[in-house]
């Protein structure tokens, strides 16, 4: 009897403890929203992430072909600082919630920790995502702030002191301002809304390049002495549209994985909506910018176009879920309309913007900003514009110091001769298109 025993036992071995576990297991109505939620992070993540290539891209077309290697180091050189930065202090300082307090400095400056390999569903956050995914999402908005001062710097700025800068952009400016809104603080206090960044990390960045064109000065040659403005084409418009093309798809991400939810059957489908109205906001600001420079100019300009599509996409940011279709397309409109227009009011207050970043982020962040209490409940335009203005003005005047305390200590800004003669051989020794320089 008892070999048989100890025969049923190893057959069946602690039967009452398994149906026990099987019993305390979380259901999937407990552990769905916290897998569809991280899933959403990740996959909103890595299409933001492609949003630095369209940057690349974008920039590489827009700026003169003696510069192109040097825009592309600048691109991959700063997605990679921004990924150091904002784990190493950045994502703390965003967000100073209790559970992100595990550090080597305490809650103000401390590096990010994630969940132990192998999470037990009993010791996870089931109401929200895994520290990972956020860490992961939020990064890329980090990093898409550094982008937008790149393009706007071209051609004439030293490589090292850009990237120092972005040292200081991605680990201070940029966690300290979206803290205020989107880690609790007293913009979200008071009222300020910003669904996806219109504001946070497109007018940010906006602001950051102005601050540094202003202290950088124009290109040589870009203006003459009686005020004309002097052209000066981009060596690819392919790379520069397929660059707004990867833009746009990436915006998908940066919109949609902004519901920061996806648990619900409601918010799966506002993620949906969102997608939409976004498109509709990138196409209605290509259309306009299409259709205006065509009245204009008495013909299209594709750079405008590339560029109004991209306003179009920054309008729609600060409220890309309450708006209907038509909303997002007037909305978008207006957006493209903005960069047809403040394109040559730049150059005429000879603020020499390369790829034309600052309409596009900083004046169409306004404006998406500005407009959200025509379709969002529960917002008002005095606290919209007290909200753009506070990031605003933070951000550009940290910025600006920062700007002259760098050409103060080696100068931001490379010879007249390197300029002439293109980054690419002067800053760094190669050149993207060899072939051509050498007639």
């Amino acid at each position: 009897m008892t070999g048989a025993m100890t025969a049923l036992a190893v057959v069946l071995p602690h039967a009452g403890f398994a149906q026990d576990a099987e019993a305390a297991a979380p259901t999937f109505d407990e552990i769905g929203p916290y897998l569809m939620t991280t899933l959403l992070f990740l996959v909103g993540g890595f299409l933001v992430f492609w949003m630095a290539a369209g940057f690349a891209m974008l920039e590489a077309g827009l700026v003169r072909s003696k510069n192109v290697t040097t825009q592309l180091t600048k691109n991959i050189a700063l997605f990679s600082i921004a990924g150091i930065m904002y784990w190493l202090v950045g994502f703390n300082l965003m967000y100073p919630a209790e559970w992100l307090m595990e550090g080597y400095m305490g809650p103000f400056f401390s590096i990010t920790s994630l969940e132990p390999v192998g999470l037990a569903a009993a010791d996870a956050s089931l109401d929200y995502a895994s520290v990972a995914s956020d860490f992961f999402f939020q990064l890329m908005f980090c990093a898409t702030t550094a982008s937008i001062v790149s393009g706007t710097l071209a051609e004439r700025i030293k490589l090292w002191p850009f990237l120092i800068f972005v040292v200081v952009l991605t680990g201070f400016i940029y966690p300290i301002e979206a803290s205020w809104q989107w880690g609790g603080g007293w913009l979200s206090e008071a009222g300020f809304y910003d669904f996806a960044g219109s504001t946070l990390v497109h007018a940010a960045g906006g602001f950051a390049a102005l601050a540094g064109a202003i202290v950088l000065g124009p290109r040589i040659g870009k203006y003459a002495k009686d005020g004309k403005v002097i052209p000066m084409p981009g060596s690819n418009l392919a790379l520069a549209t397929l660059g707004t093309f990867i833009l746009w798809l990436g915006w998908f991400g940066f919109n949609g994985g902004s519901q920061l939810a996806a648990g619900t059957v409601g918010d799966i489908t506002d993620v949906g909506r969102i997608f939409a109205n976004t498109n509709m906001a990138a196409s209605a600001g290509a259309v306009a910018a299409l259709i205006l420079t065509q009245v204009l100019y008495k013909k299209v300009d594709l750079t405008m176009v590339l560029n109004g599509a991209l306003a179009g996409l920054v309008s729609i940011t600060a409220s890309p879920l309450e708006p209907t279709l038509f909303g997002a397309l007037w909305i978008g409109a207006v957006g493209g309309i903005i960069v047809v227009f403040a394109v040559p009011a730049l150059d005429r207050m000879k603020i020499d913007d390369v790829v034309g970043a600052i309409p596009v982020h900083l004046l169409a962040g306004f404006w998406g900003t500005i407009v959200v209490p025509v379709y969002a409940p529960d917002t008002s335009f005095g606290t919209q514009l007290l909200g753009f203005v506070a990031i605003g003005a933070f951000t550009f005047v940290v910025s600006l110091v920062v700007w002259f305390i760098l050409k103060a200590l080696g100068g931001i800004r490379v010879s007249e001769e390197a300029e002439m003669t293109g980054l690419d051989m002067s800053e760094l020794g190669m050149e993207a298109y060899p072939e051509f320089s050498k007639g």
